[in-house]
Parts: structure tokens; sequence; C-alpha cells
């Protein structure tokens, strides 16, 4: 079975304005390094649009009518937070990004495609179940596994988070519900000021693995191999997913983890044995941060190249 990419030109709608580092040439950037010839096997499809009662699984009606009820008409931006941006085109880019995490659930576990990749902004690892956060609008991994719950019957699902920023939003969610995992690798005292190894949820189903500026590749992969595939692998999950950021690379300017290309290799392949072993390969990949274009094309380039198992 293929692996499926899933985008939209919508995600790219969304503009945060200039100097913005979240901005659409993220995106263009691993979009360019995924359409050369050893891509050539990738199934790809456009992401839909998320519907209401999908996002509300994740989220408040309270925040889903904040963020509509503040995108802007016409040129303008509107700030939701002092670093979250939006523009007109991006309500329907998130819509897509949420949408495209909830068709790579339906096609991992319909066995249309070994696992997936979406390609998608804004990111999502963030935002709370209440609250927009650090360019974060929707809640795109959480909004995905909570589908798999819900419409597909799964028991348990396991997310990693490798963006070098910690994932409070997805702690938020998943924080009281036993049956979801979520263990994050992330610079400590780096925003947003969460994932202290001491939160871990009200059934043990939280793992925060801080890490001190400048780690590097072995005491990461140390960390990660002791404190968080050990883990995963005692939860048995019906379905793995990982909050794909590139931003813990040596060359990334918003933190200062030393990570390289051949690490988003590394991981993802460990993912996929534990995919392999537990739930029928079933692994949906999610992009987040990472803000250097070149070593954000370079480690995707990588991290796909893994999913397609070269």
């Amino acid at each position: 079975m293929s692996t499926l990419l899933i985008t939209h030109p919508a995600c790219l709608e969304h503009d945060t304005g200039e100097y913005h580092p979240e901005c659409a040439d993220r995106l263009r950037s691993v979009l360019q390094a995924l359409e050369t010839e050893e891509f050539a096997g990738l199934h790809r499809e456009a992401a839909p649009l998320a519907s209401i009662e999908q996002i509300l699984r994740a989220h408040s009606m309270d925040h889903v009518d904040f963020v509509r009820d503040n995108i802007p008409s016409g040129e303008g931006h509107s700030h939701l937070d002092p670093d979250t941006v939006v523009c007109e085109g991006s309500w329907e880019a998130a819509l897509r990004s949420a949408g495209a995490t909830v068709a790579a659930v339906d096609a991992v576990i319909r066995g249309d495609c070994r696992n997936a990749f979406c390609a998608v902004r804004p990111p999502g690892h963030h935002a709370e179940h209440n609250a927009v956060m650090g360019f974060c609008l929707f809640n795109n991994v959480a909004i995905g596994a909570l589908h798999a719950q819900v419409s597909h019957g799964l028991k348990k699902i396991a997310v990693l988070d490798i963006d070098v920023h910690h994932g409070n939003g997805t702690q938020d969610i998943f924080f009281d519900n036993p049956g979801l995992f979520y263990a994050s690798t992330h610079q400590q005292d780096s925003f947003p000021g969460t994932g202290f190894a001491h939160e871990t949820g009200s059934a043990g189903n939280i793992v925060n693995i801080p890490m001190h500026a400048g780690a590097g590749s072995d005491a990461w992969r140390e960390a990660v191999s002791i404190g968080i595939l050990p883990r995963i692998a005692d939860f048995s999950p019906d379905l793995i997913m990982l909050s794909a950021g590139f931003d813990a690379h040596a060359s990334d300017p918003l933190a200062h983890m030393r990570l390289t290309t051949q690490d988003f290799h590394w991981i993802t392949v460990e993912l996929c044995k534990l995919a392999d072993s537990f739930c029928q390969g079933r692994l949906v990949s999610v992009l987040e941060g990472g803000y250097d274009l070149r070593a954000l094309s370079l480690s995707t380039a990588a991290h796909v190249r893994a999913l397609m198992g070269s």
C-alpha cells in the first residue's frame, strides 16, 4: 500500500503578514521538496473541509465562534493573540488543515494506504480546547484522534510530538481521556512554558521529556528510545499519529536544539515499526513547525521517504 499525501491550495491563502515566521513559503518549500522523481509514488489527494461537528470534538463552540467571528474581510489581518494572525483566507485554510487529518485517518483505517502525511497549515498543536495560541487555530492532530475514536470506534490513539515547542493544546485536550496517549520531546524553558515531566495526565497517558537548549541527536535519540517508544508499545495503540514539527533542527531560528535531517528519518522508521507491530501499519503524520525553509524541506523529504519505506 502507498503513502498518502494530503494538502490543499487554500492552505497557502492563510496570510500571516510580512515577516511572520509561519508563512506560506513554509508549505511551498515542503510541497516543492515532494515534487521530485523519488516521490512520484505518493498518492495525492486534496484536503476536504472539516465539519464543525468534527472540530467540536476537540474544541468548544465558543472557541469556534471566536475564530470565525474574528476572520477579517478584504485584505486586512486580525491578531487573535500576539502571535496568531488571520486573514480572509484563514478560515478555509484552518478547515482544510483539520479536514486533511480527518481524511488521512479515514484512509489509513479503511486500508486505502499504509500511512499518510498531511502537508497543511495553519499548524495545530498549540490550540487548546478553548484557546488559540502559537500560530494555531484548531488542533488538527487532536481532531483526527477524536475522529478515530468517535467515527471508527478505535479505543487507543497514540500521538508523538517532535516539535521543538511543547504541544500544550494536544496535552490539554488529551489530559483526561485515557484512550488518548500524548508524548512530547521539546526544548525546556521555551514557548509555551509547559511540558514539564510531572505533567502526566489523569491516567498516566501524558509523557513529557523536556530537553535542554543545545541538545543534539545522541541525547534526543536516547530520550526517545528509552522514555517514549517503550511507552507507546506498552499503550498498544490502534493508531499512531505524529505531530511532525521540524523546528528542533539545528538550523531553525526559533529554538536551540541541534537535531539533523537524519533524525527525522530515524524517528519515522521507528514509528513505522511500532505501527506495523500494533496497528496494521496505521500512521498519520501532520505538519507542525519548522521555520528554516531549507531545513524544513530536507527534513520533510527525509520523513516522507521513511514513510514510503526507503
